[in-house]
């Protein structure tokens, strides 16, 4: 079958700009007519005709409503494009990490290797007709497109005249596996549909010592709980867990991807993962049942997680400490060292004391997976983390959830070695209680405000930073909450030289540094007129971010409080969390007149 190349007239739409997680707006939005199609032709006309003609370009996603529609749209605009060859997973199915797994080490039939990808997924964010869609692009090492590429894509998406589609291409059936080609101006044109699992499943094989976890999820004093909250990471959970490591079939929940995520909120946290919360023992009410004593959660497009034991919740900043700090004994990808670790400035400190005691080179960069993907590119880091449940190393350059959950199950296994035939079993707690005596405890939550009011958030940011100009002022404002609070020694803007490319991100933070080690820190980030996302973060930090780095919904303002407190004494690390927190979480309440810039008395989310 030949198609034609057809010109269609567009003019441009307010708002289409990307940031590292791409563009996310509500379908409705991108269901109007030419919207996804201009997004797509300026990201085709940012890359450059050399980039694109010849190409083999990998298109898929999280499974979210509206995704199989944009496949057939976007592998149409490919072949008008010059693109040589489409690459996408059955069913239209990719996790994020896969994807960026696909590209790094996929090798097509005929020899072919993937330049890029077209990422259909908003997150953990809901899917459904009335709620989210995204779209984002990575480059040829697998991450996500940098700043200098998304800045081009904007900038053509508000010049936009015309877009290429193909013309007489019928949609391709991405139920089915194999190749479909197709004739053009240029030659030949090909789809690829390709089972989803296969790359990932042979990359996590190279990197995991499976025969010891599969000993560990075999024995039956370990029991195993992973909920995919109806997202894609379904389409790994039964044949990495079951197939591969001998899982029952029966530990897998919500392992069905479903358009709209079974109508939940597909977001791995202790407020939205339900079901895994109470069956690990966490809910508001006692099971009859004897927990799990392992259970993990994945978000939408799989590249989140959280962790659970038995009654144990793992912070994200504990949980990629204690995987870099076990990881050379536990994990054979990294039986030779580690390069170096780094973590997001919100994260906590945890992963610092590793690496100070462990002598490993050690990296804060601001919020953006792309920061830790230049480290990586240069040799320069292994295991990275951020607090907001994104946990990764450097076999790809996205964040991966599932390579998080066999990092744990390979600890266990290595800790429970001796212990599967007679002996108590070593647990998820005993693991971080083990490591808060060893290197010390960061007591940690977050707080979030989601869907607040705009104008509201923006006054509080305001109010924060002019109240940083004198500490004095701070120090009283403090005392006058909390006399057993510390007080704030320093204030100063967080700054990040990129030791591999010079670059410099100014304004990332004006942080204030307390005398005990805790920190308050206020970012700002530029904000589209029409999109507002705040983070406030008492870590002590406080961030103002905008939707370039988008982690809340795709409306209305999201305020975010991070509480730390960093505890030596190993006899004060047992305490309750938020018993120890409460003196912060005080001040850090009152400090920013949450409740009368807000209206909110009490967060969405606590995790």
């Amino acid at each position: 079958m030949v198609f034609k190349v057809a010109r269609v007239e567009t003019t441009p739409f307010d708002g289409q700009k990307p940031g590292t997680s791409g563009l996310r707006k509500k379908v409705k939005v991108f269901m109007q007519p030419h919207y996804l199609q201009n997004f797509v032709q300026s990201t085709f006309n940012a890359l450059g005709a050399d980039k694109v003609r010849g190409a083999t370009l990998v298109v898929s996603g999280d499974g979210r409503y509206y995704s199989k529609d944009a496949i057939q749209i976007i592998i149409k605009m490919a072949a008008a494009n010059g693109v040589r060859r489409i690459w996408v997973g059955q069913n239209g199915l990719l996790s994020t990490p896969a994807v960026s797994a696909v590209i790094r080490e996929r090798v097509g039939a005929d020899g072919s290797k993937a330049n890029g990808a077209f990422i259909l997924t908003a997150s953990h964010n809901p899917g459904g007709p009335h709620e989210d869609f995204g779209i984002k692009y990575n480059m040829e090492n697998g991450g996500p497109a940098p700043e200098g590429i998304t800045d081009k894509i904007y900038s053509n998406t508000t010049t936009i005249k015309e877009y290429l589609i193909a013309e007489g291409l019928p949609d391709v059936d991405i139920s089915i596996i194999g190749v479909t080609s197709f004739g053009g101006p240029e030659g030949q044109f090909d789809v690829d549909v390709f089972d989803s699992a296969s790359d990932y499943v042979k990359l996590m094989k190279s990197i995991f010592d499976f025969q010891s976890i599969q000993k560990l999820l075999s024995s039956p004093k370990f029991t195993f709980c992973y909920d995919a909250l109806h997202g894609v990471a379904g389409a790994y959970a039964k044949r990495i867990f079951v197939e591969e490591l001998g899982a029952k079939e029966s530990s897998l929940l919500n392992c069905v991807p479903k358009e709209d995520f079974g109508g939940g909120h597909p977001d791995p946290n202790l407020t939205y993962a339900k079901e895994l919360v109470a069956r690990m023992g966490l809910g508001k009410t006692n099971t009859e049942q004897e927990p799990p004593e392992f259970g993990a959660a994945a978000d939408g497009d799989a590249d989140r997680n959280m962790i659970l034991g038995k009654r144990f919740f793992v912070t994200p900043s504990d949980s990629v400490a204690i995987i870099a700090a076990n990881a050379v004994q536990a994990i054979p990808y990294f039986s030779g060292g580690l390069k170096g670790v780094a973590r997001s400035m919100p994260t906590s400190a945890a992963l610092d004391v590793v690496a100070k005691n462990l002598n490993l080179k050690f990296f804060e960069v601001p919020t953006g997976w792309k920061f830790f993907g230049n480290l990586m590119d240069a040799g320069m880091c292994s295991v990275c983390g951020e607090e907001s449940f994104g946990t990764g190393s450097d076999h790809i350059r996205e964040k991966d959830g599932i390579w998080a959950v066999l990092a744990w199950l390979s600890i266990l296994a290595y800790k429970n070695k001796d212990n599967l035939g007679g002996g108590k079993l070593v647990s998820v707690e005993d693991i971080v209680r083990q490591h808060w005596s060893t290197y010390g405890r960061h007591y940690y939550t977050r707080y979030d405000y989601e869907n607040v009011d705009a104008g509201g958030a923006k006054e509080l940011m305001a109010y924060l930073v002019k109240l940083q100009s004198s500490l004095t002022e701070v120090n009283n404002i403090i005392k006058g909450i909390r006399s057993d609070v510390s007080k704030v020694v320093h204030a100063d803007e967080f700054e990040y030289k990129d030791p591999v490319d010079g670059s410099i991100s100014k304004h990332q933070g004006i942080r204030y540094l307390f005398e005990d080690g805790s920190r308050l820190v206020h970012e700002a980030h530029i904000v589209q007129a029409q999109r507002h996302f705040t983070k406030m973060v008492l870590n002590c930090l406080w961030r103002h971010h905008g939707f370039s780095d988008f982690l809340g919904p795709s409306e209305g303002a999201t305020i975010r409080l991070y509480i730390e407190q960093y505890e030596k004494d190993s006899s004060k690390t047992g305490r309750d969390s938020q018993e120890a927190l409460a003196p912060l979480v005080d001040v850090a309440l009152k400090l920013s007149k949450m409740k009368e810039f807000t209206g909110r008395s009490a967060p969405t989310v606590i995790t």
